[in-house]
C-alpha cells in the first residue's frame, strides 16, 4: 500500500557549487542526487586543505553568478556559460570567468568538473512543510506551516 507523504512544490538544481540555481520542471534522481547538480566547482588553486572548493561562505558574491546553457552549446546537464553579475556571459571553463572570480576572491581559482559525484557531502535535501511543527519552532505564517525558500547557502 502506497501512502502519499507530500507533494513536490519546486525542484532547484545548482550546477556550480555556490552559484545561482535553476528551477526545473523535472529531474532525474540518482545515487549522487539530482542529475547535473553540483558537478562543477571553483577550486582555490593555492589551497592545500582537504576542502579546496570556493564557496559562498568565502565569497558571497558567487551567488550572483548564474550558470546558463546556450542554445548553440551542449544541451546536457552541465552549463555552457556563466552570466556574471555585470550581465556579461562567459564560457564556464574560460579564463575570463576564472580571472573575474579570482580577482573578487583575491587568489587564483579554476573550474573543476566531476562526472560522477558532487562537490558536497550531502546529495539532496527534502524539507517537509511540517518541519516547523515538528521542531516546535514557528516558521512562516503560523506554527506548523513552514515557508520554504529555494535559496541555497554555502
Amino acid at each position: 500500500m502506497m501512502i502519499e507523504i507530500g507533494q513536490v512544490e519546486a525542484i532547484f538544481r545548482y550546477p556550480v557549487k555556490s552559484m545561482g540555481g535553476e528551477r526545473l520542471e523535472a529531474a532525474n534522481l540518482g545515487w549522487h542526487g539530482l542529475e547535473g547538480d553540483r558537478r562543477l566547482a571553483l577550486r582555490r588553486i593555492e589551497d592545500r586543505s582537504g576542502f579546496p572548493w570556493l564557496t559562498a561562505t568565502k565569497l558571497p558574491e558567487l551567488l550572483l553568478f548564474r550558470p546558463q546553457r546556450r542554445e548553440d552549446g551542449d544541451q546536457g546537464n552541465i552549463p555552457t556559460h556563466i552570466r556574471m553579475p555585470d550581465g556579461r556571459g562567459t564560457p564556464v571553463f574560460g579564463q575570463e570567468l576564472a580571472a573575474e572570480v579570482g580577482r573578487r576572491y583575491g587568489a587564483p581559482v579554476e573550474m573543476m568538473q566531476l562526472r560522477h559525484g558532487v562537490f558536497d557531502d550531502a546529495s539532496i535535501s527534502v524539507i517537509a512543510a511540517d518541519t516547523g511543527a515538528r521542531d516546535r519552532t514557528p516558521r512562516g505564517d503560523e506554527l506548523g506551516r513552514a515557508t520554504i525558500s529555494p535559496e541555497r547557502r554555502g
